[in-house]
């Protein structure tokens, strides 16, 4: 089962090639973590901000949940998805604490020209926004959509609204779910009518990002519905809960989509089309402060530890 690799920062997708005859690999499901700092990520929650009450709602039972004085326990505690099955079956990369540096390259360091990279292979300083700009980049979700053996067998799921300019939805014809939409078509199941049904009765913190259990659920809907070749899932929560300062709720978030991550192996790996042919690569579109303290809830080419 060695077929997941998980990168914190930002990387070159090994899809971007046509898999040869005798490789395993059939299918990939890209996963990425918006803005997930690679400190929590090799070592667990941070001492300096687990206790804080100007971070913290509630330290003592933040700390009963995720805090062990040691780290590689702590990191654990925090994903363990990732610590005990990608580590030991797959690849990770990106504890820069050990020279592991995986970088990225544009110089914005901030999510839209993150997610081009990643979705492209470089970096453009055209795209200097997160502004809803449809992106004049093909990406790798695009040029797959258009080769006949992966033709309608591409999709793409995200919390963030403005996931679908990121992909240029119109001119590339992959299908995104992203922001606040709903479940489209004659053929809904019946989670995805009760998804459509409760999605707006929850309302989401932010304007534009909706709570990434509901990109987790329509997007698992897709994958057990259509079984796509190429799917791309972009979860959100634990770049808003940092930039709003709320370290319990990034943690929270982080064990939650490592839970997410979990799930969508364990069905994979339990279905006959996907078992031991489908490569999962984890990532994340930039990295966040570290200088000073409140600088872990921001991210730019201002801030320290940003790539």
């Amino acid at each position: 089962m060695k077929h997941l690799t998980a990168i914190i920062s930002v990387l070159l997708l090994p899809w971007m090639v046509q898999a040869q005859p005798s490789l395993r690999t059939e299918q990939v499901i890209l996963i990425t973590f918006d803005g997930l700092r690679w400190q929590e990520l090799f070592t667990g929650a941070d001492l300096s901000l687990i206790g804080d009450e100007a971070f913290v709602a509630e330290p003592e039972i933040l700390k009963h949940r995720f805090w062990d004085e040691d780290a590689m326990m702590r990191r654990i505690r925090l994903m363990p998805f990732f610590w005990s099955v990608i580590a030991e079956e797959g690849q990770m990369y990106g504890n820069r604490a050990h020279g592991s540096l995986v970088n990225v390259t544009n110089n914005f360091l901030f999510s839209y020209p993150g997610y081009n990279e990643i979705l492209t292979g470089f970096s453009d300083d055209r795209i200097i926004s997160n502004d809803k700009i449809d992106n004049p980049n093909i990406t790798i979700l695009e040029y797959m959509n258009e080769l006949p053996e992966f033709c309608n067998s591409v999709a793409a799921f995200g919390s963030w609204d403005v996931l679908p300019y990121i992909i240029n939805e119109n001119r590339s014809g992959v299908p995104v779910n992203a922001g606040f939409d709903l479940s489209e078509g004659q053929d809904l199941t019946d989670r995805e009518r009760f998804l459509n049904e409760l999605q707006p009765e929850i309302p989401s913190p932010w304007s534009t990002v909706r709570l990434d259990a509901f990109t987790h659920h329509y997007a698992m809907e897709h994958l057990k519905k259509y079984s796509p070749r190429r799917l791309y899932i972009s979860y959100g929560e634990t770049d808003d809960f940092a930039h709003d300062g709320k370290y319990d709720q990034y943690l929270n978030s982080a064990f939650q989509t490592d839970a997410f991550i979990d799930e969508i192996w364990t069905w994979v790996q339990s279905h006959a089309p996907y078992r031991n042919k489908t490569t999962l690569i984890i990532t994340t579109d930039h990295g966040r402060g570290t200088q000073p303290k409140d600088a872990w809830k921001s991210h730019g080419t201002e801030i320290e530890g940003s790539d």
